[in-house]
């Protein structure tokens, strides 16, 4: 039984996919994501604006709604002061909510106000309120022994313990998977930020499913309870933190995001919060540098929380090969994001693929190598949420014991495989609590696994064949390893900012710091003479490409030197790509 969800905007059939929302931010999950279709950005043009464009993001004309009103992020230098907000107040502005760690403030205004607010110097950036949705799909016990994960408990015996992690998702419901020894809840604190929902159970099913890759203890699972396998968590005692962001149809909103991250940030202290996981996405539409979100998760790392992200998954977008795919907030720099393997189904990761739909990189605009790392994604078993909105729509992914209620649930997407990564993280800050994220990312990127395939191949749930040739923007720095990263004993200095990929004048494509004080730059070495990215992940020496391949050429994706059927990608001033509708779609379980 497969359910997969992408990690990204859509839930699909496996009749066919539908495109997704680009305005909302969703759970990604399996075959979920609908590929945005890759669009080139444009300025939108407002009647009587005679401000400067650039403080408008490019799809915010389109937000305007039929009454002329529309509901928008605007980000400032400084905050502004209550008796501001009460003169825009005056004329006609409704304030919905405040951001203090991104010095924003959402708001609700007539279309007419933009360009007064696009004139004030004091605003340097206005985007849309937008959607966003989850990226997720099933999966099995497999992935355990795929990343290590049985001989770092066996070895290190980590669990968790005293490690808050906060899920942004669709809720958590109450199931006996997530409870302590002594049967008390391990979700230790909830709240939503639906807009008109105080609701902190999950009616979507997505949050729960997510809450049990990281810490289910796989009680109710195993032998003796009619299942075939145990289907625990990665850190079994791990304490949850609930900040639902998404409806009962997997849909939320930029602003819900941050009001979530920024409780995240105030919640730290008081519930050892050391990890976020976000397992939802949208298209990107302006740089990480603008992006809203983007500056909100980047507030989040700086307060000392890793934050662990969905690439998302429209990596089957057949216009660019897949690349230049990865969602908001994974492309951001700071973050670690993950994309999605398989499994196999066996207990080896040597047989292991990537799946079709893990988007690939490197970021529109910004062109940062993405994704991180990946790990296991296709077909998992987690928590079963009964009569939420995933459970009653596609009941056959429901994993039934011999006798008895099922209590999991399958599902696929880069949703599922970022709570591996958070799970392992909590292991480490249990190991190590005085850890910076930066140390976790550089950690986790130097010790992934590099024995990945160049070549892969899987079929869709209808049996479509993807054949793939892969490289570093699809693989990240390789496989998580999580007896690898907690044995390792370097601690790096500096900062873990993903690089960026930089066409040379010789047409070589080569990796550079995104900035002068990060890690990744150059020949990718770390420490010593240990590389990030070894050969077996970049086909190559300390060069992206050969002297002979272009990534981004004119009618090709070429890695090494060997292309790889695909087309112009993310480059020169006339092809800035916006992200595209998922290629999954609701139902989809996900790679065969």
């Amino acid at each position: 039984m497969k359910n997969n969800e992408k990690s990204q905007i859509t839930n699909g059939r496996k009749d066919k996919d539908r495109p997704v929302n680009s305005r909302a931010f969703s759970a990604a999950w399996g075959r979920v994501l609908g590929l945005a279709l890759l669009v080139l950005m444009t300025v939108p043009s407002y009647a009587g604006t005679k401000s400067v464009p650039t403080k408008f993001s490019t799809d915010l004309q389109q937000h305007v709604e039929a009454n002329g009103m529309v509901t928008v992020i605007v980000q400032h230098r400084q905050m502004p002061s209550n008796a501001h907000l009460k003169t825009m107040q005056g004329r006609g502005a409704t304030i919905k909510s405040q951001f203090h760690t991104i010095k924003a403030v959402t708001m609700r205004v007539p279309a007419s106000m933009l360009a007064e607010l696009a004139r004030d110097p004091n605003v340097t950036y206005i985007t849309p309120d937008r959607t966003q949705k989850m990226a997720a799909n099933p999966v099995t016990e497999e992935f355990a022994t795929a990343v290590t994960a049985d001989v770092a408990a066996s070895q290190y015996g980590f669990d968790g313990t005293g490690v808050g992690v906060a899920l942004i998702d669709s809720g958590i419901a109450a199931h006996p998977d997530l409870n302590n020894a002594s049967g008390v809840s391990r979700v230790v604190y909830s709240q939503s930020f639906v807009a008109g929902d105080t609701t902190t159970a999950d009616e979507f099913g997505h949050g729960t499913h997510v809450a049990g890759l990281i810490g289910s203890t796989g009680a109710s699972s195993g032998t003796a309870n009619g299942y075939a396998a145990t289907y625990a968590g990665m850190a079994p005692n791990v304490n949850l933190i609930n900040l639902r962001v998404l409806d009962e149809n997997g849909n939320g909103s930029d602003s819900q995001v941050i009001a979530a991250l920024e409780q995240a940030i105030a919640l730290q202290s008081t519930y050892n919060i050391g990890v976020i996981n976000m397992s939802l996405g949208r298209p990107v539409f302006e740089s990480y540098t603008l992006d809203p979100v983007d500056q909100a998760v980047e507030a989040a790392w700086q307060a000392g929380i890793v934050v662990v992200v969905a690439a998302g998954n429209n990596g089957r977008y057949a216009a660019t090969d897949g690349y230049g795919t990865i969602d908001v907030p994974g492309n951001d720099p700071s973050v670690i994001t993950v994309g999605a393997s398989m499994t196999m189904l066996t207990p080896t990761r040597v047989d292991d693929q990537i799946t079709s739909f893990s988007s690939k990189g490197p970021t529109t605009l910004d062109h940062i190598a993405k994704p991180d790392l990946v790990a296991p994604g296709n077909d998992l078993v987690s928590l079963r949420v009964a009569g939420s909105t995933l459970d009653t729509t596609y009941p056959q992914y429901e994993i039934w014991p011999s006798s008895g209620t099922a209590m999991y649930y399958e599902l696929s997407g880069t949703s599922m495989a970022t709570p591996l990564v958070s799970g392992a993280v909590a292991l480490m800050l249990q190991q190590n609590p005085s850890l910076t994220p930066d140390q976790v990312k550089a950690c986790l990127m130097l010790t992934a696994w590099k024995g990945v395939g160049q070549f892969t191949s899987s079929h869709s749930s209808i049996g479509t064949l993807f054949s793939n040739e892969d490289d570093i923007f699809t693989y990240g720095a390789g496989y998580l390893d999580v007896d690898a990263a907690l044995g390792n004993t370097q601690l790096a200095t500096g900062l873990a900012l993903s690089p960026t990929a930089v066409v040379n004048a010789n047409g070589t494509v080569t990796l550079v710091n995104t900035t002068p004080d990060s890690l990744f730059g150059g020949d990718s070495v770390v420490w010593g003479s240990t590389s990030v990215f070894a050969n077996s992940v970049v086909w190559g020496s300390s060069k992206v490409l050969s002297a002979t391949s272009v990534v981004w050429g004119a009618t090709s994706v070429v890695w090494g030197a060997t292309s790889v059927s695909g087309y112009s990608v993310v480059w020169g001033a006339t092809s800035n790509v916006a992200s595209a509708p998922s290629a999954l779609s609701d139902g989809d379980p996900g790679d065969n």
